[in-house]
């Protein structure tokens, strides 16, 4: 028997006031609020902190006390060389003369092209920009080298090598920069990379303020083999486990002291060396292989134009 829609309607009319309407519930009964019991959730609290430092502790690594990796920084951690890109800073803040700057722009241009450090300009250059802090103080630079940093320095780190870095570190090893350059730079370096720590050249300071001396000689070829050696008996590393990058084959008596070297963008010599004894080679310089040959040359004489130009304007200013 079919329901006619109208009747339905209709019946729906009689159950309910109005059309669409729907039936009222009963007024829930006040339920009676229960106590808070602070101290249970105090302890839920604590149970989730225990847990959460559980978890993370587990995810830290196990140091490995005997074994650290070193690296070099200038063109192995940093494009370039980080006195230069300190000496410019300095130059922005009249430390030194435009004369200065000019000539150590050449050398700069020079070690960006060619890729290869010249121990003439290396020791000019840093020797130079060493007497430049002459008559200042040690807190002074190191404030100036934390500025320093952020704007000419922190884009120019290779991801790549940062990687191998980060790489160690969550191994349980240390990791330790080595260079020449001024030891407050390469400590705030490794400080902003958030390594362990630096070794680099020593300038000599009285009562805290620079004489423009070197402590010694320059943290350069040598010198940080016998500064890794020290810090090995000193830490208790067996060097025959620990790690070193670099990539100038001035830094051989560095590689060749631990048991896993690595050349990193390396100058031709480091790298047939490297290749001839089987270490790894990395090299982050984008299209850098194939077009060497060819961009050098125009890339050194676009340097000496440049150079050129520079001290036309700088001889303009003087007169």
């Amino acid at each position: 028997m079919r329901t006619c829609p109208m009747d339905a309607r209709r019946a729906a009319g009689r159950r309910f006031p109005y059309a669409g309407a729907v039936p009222r519930r009963a007024p829930r009964r006040p339920v009676a609020s229960r106590p808070v019991n602070l101290r249970r959730r105090s302890q839920l609290a604590g149970e989730a902190a225990a847990a959460a430092a559980e978890v993370e502790s587990a995810l830290t690594p196990l140091p490995d006390p005997c074994v650290a990796a070193f690296f070099d920084v200038d063109n192995t951690v940093m494009q370039g060389a980080s006195i230069f890109h300190l000496a410019r800073g300095l130059y922005r803040r009249q430390f030194f003369t435009k004369r200065d700057l000019v000539s150590m722009a050449w050398k700069q241009a020079w070690f960006r092209v060619v890729g290869v450090e010249d121990p003439d300009h290396v020791a000019d250059a840093r020797e130079g920009a060493l007497s430049f802090i002459a008559g200042h103080t040690v807190a002074e630079l190191q404030d100036l080298g934390e500025e320093i940093f952020d704007e000419a320095m922190a884009h120019r780190i290779w991801p790549g090598t940062r990687a191998l870095a980060q790489l160690h570190l969550d191994q349980g090893q240390r990791v330790w920069l080595v260079t020449a350059a001024p030891v407050e730079i390469a400590q705030i370096i490794a400080r902003r990379l958030g390594l362990t720590g630096a070794m680099g050249t020593v300038a000599e300071h009285v009562d805290g303020v620079y004489t423009g001396r070197l402590v010694g000689e320059m943290l350069h070829g040598p010198a940080k083999g016998e500064a890794v050696r020290a810090l090995a008996d000193r830490e208790g590393l067996d060097l025959g486990r620990c790690f070193a990058y670099s990539d100038s084959w001035n830094d051989l008596p560095l590689l060749s002291l631990v048991g896993s070297p690595c050349a990193i963008n390396p100058d031709r010599r480091l790298r047939d060396h490297a290749k001839a004894a089987g270490w790894p080679v990395h090299d982050y310089r984008t299209g850098r292989k194939a077009a060497r040959a060819g961009l050098a040359t125009a890339g050194l004489a676009g340097a000496v134009t440049g150079g050129v130009a520079v001290g036309a304007a700088v001889r303009r200013r003087m007169r």
